[in-house]
């Protein structure tokens, strides 16, 4: 079994609930009020700043070029298409790019800040594996529905799945499955803490995004 796989599994409870959430049901079947979304938004958008340098120092950490490249073109993503994303939704939605972060947003955030400062190649790539296949979970099974639905939901749905998002999380996944024989024990407790602890956190935004973040006008 894959070590990635093996750590979901230590996480089953929280992976489910975070990846079948009431709330992207919602979104994925239109009926998600659009102030739950827009609360949603605003509190995702604070994450990029804490993602992007996690990935980029996790980028600095890769053993080879070869193994840095899909990382970097992962963040041309996230700082190109992603991010005019949430531009476009914020004047359609008619609402701030900046906001009070709410307490789970914050927790993520310092979840973030505690790998990339770890100096760690295996725990930032835990987080970020949680991350990016938490999104790709919960998005794949609506893949069909994203063009009925108005952008600002249907494209968060196809910048969370198709091949070359599963590109992303396989790379991610592989990345850690290939480092994880060469950790001593205390390494991998490390890793496992990490990434049951990342998907707790994402399961907690998720029921904050449902019970209706406070929306910055």
């Amino acid at each position: 079994m894959r070590a990635t796989e093996r750590l979901k599994m230590m996480a089953a409870e929280d992976w489910m609930l975070a990846t079948r959430h009431p709330f992207t049901a919602a979104l994925a079947d239109g009926t998600l009020d659009p102030d739950l979304m827009r609360g949603y938004l605003q509190q995702d958008y604070l994450f990029i700043d804490q993602f992007v340098r996690l990935l980029a120092t996790t980028i600095a950490h890769a053993p080879t070029l070869a193994d840095s490249v899909p990382a970097a073109q992962f963040l041309g993503v996230i700082t190109g298409p992603e991010n005019t994303y949430f531009l476009r939704s914020f004047e359609v939605l008619g609402i701030q790019a900046q906001a009070e972060p709410a307490q789970e947003t914050v927790n993520f955030q310092n979840l973030m800040e505690e790998a990339r400062l770890s100096g760690r190649y295996e725990i930032m790539l835990a987080v970020l594996v949680v991350a990016e296949w938490v999104y790709l979970e919960w998005a794949t099974p609506f893949a069909d529905r994203a063009d009925d639905l108005p952008f600002w939901l249907g494209e968060w749905i196809t910048l969370h799945c198709g091949e070359g998002f599963e590109g992303v999380v396989e790379y991610l996944r592989t990345q850690l499955d290939q480092v994880w024989d060469d950790l001593e024990g205390h390494q991998k407790a490390m890793v496992e803490e990490y990434f049951c602890e990342a998907v707790k956190r994402e399961r907690a935004f998720f029921e904050g995004a449902w019970a209706g973040f406070n929306i910055a006008s």
